[in-house]
């Protein structure tokens, strides 16, 4: 096949490629056309879990245009972000490599290292036309000033927001400008990063504006206690990943009308797991598994197919650097460490691809004494979750006394406390509560990993194997943590000063709840409980 032919030419420029490639075939202009560089339109939304999309049968989300790229290119049953947490996952995607390898950029609102070069600012160095909308990699800072990790920004464009809590951006209208800026036949590369389904939601607009009604939820997760205020919120949440899939489905329409869609790579995932308690910010499965479409009509066989190969968030940058023709040991990025997906792309009867996961995570929110983090590592393999607590004497979801920081405030959140509270402690065991040495679960039979079988001699010897295959593969990888200098995560910088050393200052009267902008005030506890 011409277009994949081409593709695999290396160490050449696209242009002179696309000339050999015709000129060899006895193409005619039409051809030359075909074999231009592809563009990629990268749409991720802000906090959503697998499997929290039309396509994979959730019926209380309508997601059209979600569906249509499955439709018309692959679904995903096995995506994986290495760190459920935003500026993390983002920096996985954007550079290709794990988050222990990325030093400060491996924690949450970090400063993003000068060494670590993304694939977008790569693209841009290659001739493609960039840019983004809303939310890029963030929350953070860039080593030595600003940087455009994800492209010149395309926000201006407003409309009237349906809620209090969604973005008044037009995404699609902002995409449509960074097109109107783009020279003609110019290959390009848009990041649709909306701001849904991240918290906050105005309460009850799932059912008020959405139509939808609690009994459409086939099952509160087993983690949360099942009542209308838990459904509510969850209606909330889908509400408004229904609002990215609209924005995503004029996008769509955008790229159809300029002719440009056939040759567009659509990706369509999340950075981590839905905003509720132990999801978003912590290793079990609702909180690194994740939604993935992608569509490239010139370029994927066989369209309609189910991919049950492991990926990783980590495999994004060398698919896209691969398929657009350039060389990474020439691109000024660091080594990546994860694998381009095209053979997926080309050949359904690829295997194997990847057959499991290495999952991670350091500081993430504030709100712990000296704003340390809560170490963790984990494989995913197979029907198998092993996770490894390296400071089991930390709260997982930060501190009781300053709110749980690692864990947005939600009526869903308050609730579980108020239960506490009230001497109802399953659910507060199960969200807040201290954690075991090691956690093993079957997250074929248990998907919300409430059976911990570590311990159980039953699995004793399939948790031993999978412990050993990610220590040795965290060491080949340099990961700081296992190498005994874990402690560099704990004490880099902190770049939101306006809550840097908060559980000190909170506890001294310095800071009060209100401070602490993403948790509820009734989410704290007193410093005595």
């Amino acid at each position: 096949m011409l277009l994949l032919q081409f593709y695999q030419i290396r160490n050449i420029s696209l242009c002179l490629s696309g000339i050999i490639i015709a000129f060899l075939s006895g193409c005619n202009t039409e051809h030359e056309k075909a074999v231009r560089p592809p563009n990629i339109l990268f749409a991720i939304a802000d906090d959503v879990s697998y499997p929290h999309m039309g396509a994979y049968g959730a019926k209380w989300i309508k997601t059209p245009a979600f569906d249509s790229v499955v439709s018309e290119g692959l679904l995903f049953e096995n995506a994986y972000t290495p760190n459920a947490k935003c500026a993390p996952s983002r920096a996985i995607i954007l550079t290709g490599r794990n988050s222990w390898q990325l030093e400060e950029a491996g924690n949450h609102y970090p400063n993003f290292p000068k060494k670590f070069k993304t694939f977008v600012e790569t693209l841009e160095d290659n001739n493609y036309h960039v840019g983004y909308t809303a939310k890029g990699w963030a929350p953070g800072r860039t080593e030595g000033g600003p940087r455009k990790l994800t492209g010149e920004k395309y926000s201006k464009r407003r409309l009237e927001s349906p809620t209090s809590g969604i973005a008044s951006i037009d995404y699609a209208a902002n995409f449509e400008a960074f097109m109107q800026d783009r020279q003609k036949d110019e290959p390009f590369c848009f990041w649709y990063g909306s701001y849904e389904p991240h918290r906050s939601y105005e309460y009850g607009t799932g059912n008020r504006l959405g139509g939808k009604k609690l009994s459409e939820i086939d099952k509160v997760f087993g983690f949360w206690p099942d009542n209308d205020t838990i459904r509510n919120d969850v209606l909330d949440y889908a509400f408004e990943i229904e609002h990215f899939d609209t924005h995503l489905g004029r996008m769509l329409a955008t790229l159809a009308r300029l002719g440009e869609l056939d040759n567009t790579i659509v990706i369509v995932t999340a950075d981590n797991g839905m905003p509720f308690p132990r999801i978003k910010g912590q290793a079990y499965e609702y909180a690194n598994h994740l939604p993935l479409a992608i569509m490239w009509k010139d370029g994927i066989k066989h369209p309609g197919r189910k991919i049950e190969d492991f990926v990783s968030f980590a495999d994004f940058a060398p698919t896209i650097l691969e398929i657009a023709g350039i060389d990474q040991a020439a691109s000024g990025m660091q080594p990546i460490q994860g694998k381009s997906m095209l053979p997926l792309f080309i050949n359904e009867d690829y295997q194997p691809f990847r057959d499991h996961i290495l999952i991670g995570k350091e500081r993430h929110d504030v709100g712990r004494p000296a704003d340390v983090g809560y170490p963790i590592r984990g494989i995913v393999k197979g029907d198998f979750l092993y996770v490894k607590n390296f400071k089991t004497d930390r709260w997982p979801a930060g501190n009781p006394e300053t709110g749980y920081l690692n864990c947005d405030g939600s009526p869903t959140k308050t609730s579980i406390l108020n239960l506490n509270r009230g001497g109802q402690t399953k659910y507060w065991d199960l969200n807040f509560g201290k954690r075991p040495d090691e956690e093993f679960y079957n997250i074929k039979d248990d998907p919300e990993c409430l059976i911990n079988l570590a311990g159980d001699e039953k699995y004793e010897k399939a948790l031993s194997a999978m412990n050993k295959q990610m220590f040795e593969e965290l060491e080949e990888q340099e990961d700081p943590r296992v190498l005994g200098r874990g402690d560099f995560f704990d004490k880099a910088e902190y770049m939101d000063p306006s809550t840097v050393h908060f559980y000190e200052r909170y506890l001294s009267g310095e800071l009060s709840e209100s401070d602490a902008g993403w948790v509820n005030a009734t989410d704290f506890e007193k410093p005595d409980q």
